[in-house]
């Protein structure tokens, strides 16, 4: 497979870096908001004065070097120095727990550690590892406390005199510890080739010019921001901005206007909060807004007046809005289309690097579809089933992973005569569209066979208004979800403030009963939810906001 991109040495992640700083040289590349920016030269030098200080504390290629911080313009310089001669990053998502980070940096045999002043406690309280010495990844000085000063005095002697060589294609790149619904972290191995040529293969999904700038909000040791927020805009010549505040919507609402972004990324839960806070309550308010919202050409009408004012919201110059992470609900996909809101919808995995498919801009919409593979991205379904051609999503590309690390027998069971399964379900239709049903292990079987996808019913039970997350099972038999509700919004409709307690639960058990029959109505007979269970605590969720099923449905 070839990809449209001139003066590319090679499939490595210092080619791509090399031919952007030759191509973009003083443009500016990476800031906070509001702040000063880095030039592509910049970077450059910064990632050539960061190797020079790791070679001098003896990091050799093929070591391991860890990343734990909060997105910020030097996790980008962190990253490219330690990949740009054949050592690997070890990028740690900052939600997780410190046991985890610290075990993390014990399995992956990490040699040293980039963090940022907000994450250095979890490092000081580290025991039994590899690591040597730390990085303070705010101004890239050694901290000394945390140094093991005798290790470097010796391998300083013997590291001087040689030159730390360039990495192959298929030499790993980065070490990825995933959190997954299923509870159990597995460290994915991706090589130069496997990041290169995944954000290559988005060239037809959208075109990124150099005067785009994204305002990155996900967490940059997610693979999905890594590559697409990070990797692809440096290889276009574009600029990407940082939040360093949580993106809360006033937060975001600042930073839209300070920003004006053309492109950024984002998990389903930030776009569904904003249509259900902020655009829903306008066209359902009153009995009169909500009667013309109930006819289909009226809503559309509606719709596209909101879908306006949702880009002036956005800064006025949004044309690429990209939705990864989990599963976006069909009602709000509904509204994005209908608003002409320039949103992709993308599907992949941490072990494929990680895009598999996603829409392209100017190409038609399907509601509930993640859109036609990437380029140089095979899908098959495997053994589908004759009736609705579900199967197993497979799949093929120079993005899949090199394997899990230190666990042969997962990558054996995951990766087959080249092709990567991926454990979700779906089907591609007539026009080469992907449709995920749900993921394999989350499949409950009706009473007679059926296959019933908690997601779906899920998405049914979130559309209410006062809903903020449900999560359907089975137990006993029988299928119930947990349903955690919008308590502010719970107190106004109630009156809460003026009731007795047991009256108000009294209440909210009315409410859940009312929606179960509700939500009934739109299911099959076979899926139909026999109970709602109030869930009062929020649910515990990945860093990509998806629920840890596990720890509910065991």
């Amino acid at each position: 497979m070839t990809y449209p991109y001139e003066n590319m040495q090679d499939y490595t992640l210092p080619s791509l870096l090399k031919r952007s700083v030759e191509l973009y040289g003083p443009k500016k590349v990476l800031s906070k908001v509001d702040q000063e920016p880095m030039s592509y030269e910049e970077l450059h030098e910064n990632v050539h004065a960061m190797i020079k200080l790791l070679k001098k504390n003896g990091v050799r290629k093929g070591d391991k070097v860890a990343l734990l911080s909060e997105n910020m313009p030097n996790w980008a310089v962190a990253y490219f120095s330690v990949t740009y001669f054949g050592g690997v990053i070890v990028p740690i998502l900052p939600d997780f727990h410190p046991s985890d980070v610290q075990h993390i940096i014990r399995h992956s045999e990490a040699k040293a550690v980039f963090v940022s002043q907000k994450h250095l406690q979890t490092i000081e309280e580290l025991d039994n590892s590899n690591m040597k010495f730390v990085i303070k990844l705010d101004d890239l000085t050694l901290i000394n406390e945390l140094t093991n000063h005798s290790y470097i005095a010796k391998l300083t002697q013997r590291m001087a005199s040689k030159e730390l060589p360039r990495p192959k294609e298929d030499d790993m790149a980065a070490l990825l510890y995933t959190s997954g619904t299923t509870g159990h972290s597995k460290g994915v191995m991706l090589s130069h080739k496997n990041l290169v040529t995944n954000a290559m293969s988005a060239y037809k999904n959208v075109t990124v010019l150099p005067e785009d700038t994204f305002l990155s909000i996900l967490p940059l040791a997610h693979t999905f921001e890594c590559t697409v927020g990070m990797i692809l805009p440096i290889l276009h010549g574009a600029d990407i901005v940082y939040l360093d505040k949580t993106p809360t919507p006033n937060v975001l609402i600042k930073a839209f206007a300070s920003v004006r972004p053309t492109m950024m990324l984002s998990v389903p839960l930030i776009i569904e909060k904003i249509y259900k806070n902020k655009i829903l309550p306008k066209f359902t308010g009153s009995f009169i807004m909500k009667t013309l919202y109930s006819i289909p050409f009226i809503r559309k009408l509606l719709n596209k007046v909101a879908g306006k004012k949702l880009i002036e919201t956005f800064g006025g110059r949004i044309k690429f809005f990209g939705i990864g992470g989990a599963a976006l609900s069909p009602y709000v996909e509904k509204f994005l289309a209908e608003a002409n809101f320039p949103y992709i919808v993308g599907y992949g995995l941490t072990e494929t690097s990680p895009l598999i498919a996603g829409g392209r801009i100017g190409y038609p919409i399907k509601i509930g579809s993640t859109g036609l593979p990437m380029v140089g991205v095979e899908v098959q379904i495997k053994d589908p089933n004759p009736q609705n051609g579900e199967g197993e999503i497979i799949t093929r590309s120079p993005s899949i992973m090199i394997g899990y690390y230190k666990d042969e027998e997962q990558t054996k069971e995951v990766i087959r005569d080249g092709w990567f399964y991926t454990g979700d379900l779906g089907y591609i239709d007539e026009d080469g569209y992907l449709f995920i049903s749900g993921r394999s292990k989350n499949v409950i079987i009706g009473p007679g066979g059926e296959n019933i996808y908690p997601e779906q019913i899920e998405a049914i039970i979130n559309q209410h208004e006062a809903v903020l997350d449900s999560l359907v099972m089975e137990k006993d038999g029988k299928l119930v979800a947990r349903v955690h509700l919008d308590y502010e919004l719970i107190d106004k409709m109630f009156n809460a403030h003026n009731m007795p307690e047991n009256e108000v639960r009294e209440k909210i058990a009315e409410y859940l009963e009312n929606m179960r029959i509700e939500v009934n109505t739109q299911l099959a007979s076979f899926s139909k939810i026999q109970k709602f269970i109030e869930q009062i605590e929020p649910f515990v969720k990945t860093p990509t906001k998806k629920i840890k099923r596990y720890l509910y449905t065991e």
